[in-house]
């Protein structure tokens, strides 16, 4: 299989995550490792439609490892969609003498890859590069411990302001289907309540928990909430918060998208680099329509159905351990 590989595409897609670079530069030393040709895709399955492919080498992903986004730069593709814009995309890889693709993405890049390599013939792996951590087959996605350290040292800041005030912040978090990002926050800062899409909130055990910190005289209240959650984000939880209980002076902040940028930190520097490297190996070994991922500490290849299908759910565990913290 080695010998029939000559040329690897790689390109990101979907949301950016920090260790995206991290995970191209991995890619691209281990082919060339194997005396592999590495050509970079711009802005993902749209740059493989409009045949937007750049060669790269070892000098092309110096210096890229500490650095947030990807320099490959990512969009969504409509045109991918259609029957139409995968011919085209694949008549563009067949142009560049492509023999195999590594897709740096989440689940819609995944379902997009396997859709595509049915029709095209063209082996893919993936690598998981969301923030969001929902994947199923890792531990960890690329970008996810960056997020979560991003969102930590905001509302570390956010306390400050909270205590001088005797205040009450409700702090949204990324996290539109899985709340992940918000639950490993929320317990890193102490938060005294997350509330997240796969758990139900109730407004009324959500008053009962403030009171009960109002009654202590707590200096302040920080409430993570996961932009997805079922009552809603930050702003319309907090209006009816403020409905029923409006003892404390109540703030609203907005992380948003910073939480997508930022250097990578050494967990997600190690992790992409891993990943990067183990998929031109697995590449090499014939392997397909596979996302790698770390599990125990191990690399694991999951089939790309399985990965998009099960999502990784929280552990139930940990909420528990919250409630009994914060009181």
């Amino acid at each position: 299989m080695k010998s029939q590989i000559k040329t690897i595409a790689i390109f990101t897609s979907g949301g950016d995550s920090p260790g995206m670079n991290a995970a191209i530069r991995a890619v691209v030393r281990t082919a060339l490792h194997h005396n592999i040709k590495v050509m970079g895709i711009m802005h993902g399955y749209d740059g493989m439609i409009k045949g937007d492919f750049i060669p790269l080498d070892a000098s092309s992903v110096g210096g890229i490892i500490h650095r947030g986004g990807t320099i490959l730069k990512t969009a969504r593709s409509q045109g991918f969609m259609t029957a139409e814009g995968r011919s085209e995309a694949a008549a563009q890889l067949k142009k560049h003498k492509i023999d195999a693709v590594v897709a740096i993405g989440g689940d819609g890049t995944f379902k997009g890859a396997l859709v595509f390599s049915s029709e095209c013939k063209i082996p893919f792996v993936g690598l998981p590069g969301t923030i969001d951590n929902y994947l199923a087959g890792t531990d960890f996605t690329i970008g996810f411990d960056t997020a979560v350290n991003t969102v930590i040292e905001a509302v570390d800041k956010i306390r400050d302001t909270a205590e001088s005030h005797d205040r009450l912040f409700f702090v949204e978090v990324m996290g539109r289907d899985a709340g992940l990002i918000a639950l490993n926050s929320g317990i890193g800062v102490g938060a005294e309540e997350i509330l997240i899409p796969e758990t139900k909130t109730y407004i009324d055990d959500l008053i009962k928990q403030l009171q009960k910190g109002w009654k202590r005289k707590k200096a302040s209240h920080i409430i993570i909430v996961a932009e997805g959650d079922d009552a809603g984000g930050a702003y319309a939880i907090a209006e009816k918060v403020k409905a029923k209980f409006n003892k404390i002076d109540t703030r609203i902040a907005v992380l948003g998208h910073l939480q997508r940028g930022g250097n990578p930190t050494a967990n997600d520097r190690l992790l992409s680099t891993r990943l990067g490297y183990e998929a031109v190996e697995a590449l090499l070994k014939g392997k397909k329509n596979v996302m790698l991922g770390i599990v125990n500490n191990k690399v694991v290849l999951t089939p790309f159905k399985n990965a998009v299908k099960f999502h990784a759910q929280p552990d139930k565990a940990l909420l528990k351990m919250l409630k009994i913290l914060s009181e």
